[in-house]
């Protein structure tokens, strides 16, 4: 068997396109959707995902713009800032870089962002209303990975699914994102024993770990779905994901790549969720 792969660039591309009607319409109204990022420090990976996070606004047609901190400002800085933006009618959505520099409590930065315009979703208000079952704004990377399962036509109803981390932005939400959908959830992180006896019986394997190489073809079951979250950077510079894929994939029935798998998606569900503010804010 060899698995099919999952292509997060042409799903997030499809589904950016499909906001610019949203976009038009809006502008019709006389409302233009607007993003703000604020970045902190001189983090290389946080450069390359603002930029990436600028292009995907231009594309559609929403309004972003950047504030940059140094890397020794403080959280009192940064809070200005977000209550400024918070009431700031041009504005629909604020997202905090992170990593912030290791100075800065984050937790308290995150929770002064208005949960209205929390489009990366990490406030405990909106985190909350997810667990509840209502949700406003949900983690992007979670939501792009329930995009990619929809627009493969996988139905996760009554499947076994097996989520590897346990990270409030990924492996926590992503977990009640699956159990909302009818999914019977394990998750399993860095103190789970015989990880392989919880992977071999899954058919859906979401793997967020942040170790290169952490699953292998041995480890799946015959005809599961791979969706490989993780990022890292090896000592040659090349980039690859918490899966081995050339093993995985021949034991997979569809596979996502790093890259060009679930990074594309979270860029886009942040947009999707900026555009959605924008509506919300416009109805009177």
């Amino acid at each position: 068997m060899t698995a099919a792969i999952i292509d997060g660039v042409a799903i997030a591309r499809d589904l950016l396109a499909g906001l610019k009607p949203r976009v038009a319409a809006l502008a019709a109204a006389g409302v233009r959707p607007g993003l703000a990022v604020i970045l902190a420090g001189d983090n290389p990976a946080s450069e390359v995902y603002v930029r990436a996070k600028t292009r995907a606004c231009a594309d559609v047609g929403v309004h972003s713009v950047e504030h940059r901190f140094n890397a020794g400002c403080s959280a009192r800085e940064v809070i200005g800032l977000i209550e400024k933006l918070n009431a700031d009618a041009a504005i629909s959505g604020i997202l905090v870089q992170l990593p912030l520099p290791s100075q800065i409590d984050t937790e308290l930065v995150l929770q002064s962002v208005d949960p209205r315009k929390d489009v990366d979703g990490f406030n405990w208000n909106n985190l909350g209303a997810m667990v509840a079952g209502h949700p406003r704004f949900m983690p992007c990377t979670p939501l792009g990975v329930m995009a990619m399962l929809d627009h493969e036509k996988i139905d996760v109803q009554g499947c076994n699914a097996v989520v590897i981390g346990r990270s409030v932005s990924v492996g926590k939400s992503m977990a009640m994102m699956l159990i909302e959908r009818g999914a019977t959830v394990t998750v399993c992180h860095s103190k789970t024993r015989e990880l392989g006896e919880f992977t071999s019986r899954a058919d859906l394997v979401v793997v967020a770990a942040g170790r290169p190489g952490l699953i292998n073809g041995s480890m799946l079951k015959t005809g599961a779905v791979v969706i490989d979250v993780g990022i890292n950077r090896l000592a040659d510079g090349k980039l690859v994901g918490d899966v081995d894929f050339a093993s995985a994939s021949r034991v997979a029935s569809r596979i996502t790549p790093v890259p060009g798998g679930v990074g594309r998606m979270t860029v886009a569900m942040l947009i999707a969720n900026t555009v959605a503010s924008a509506e919300r804010s416009s109805v009177k």
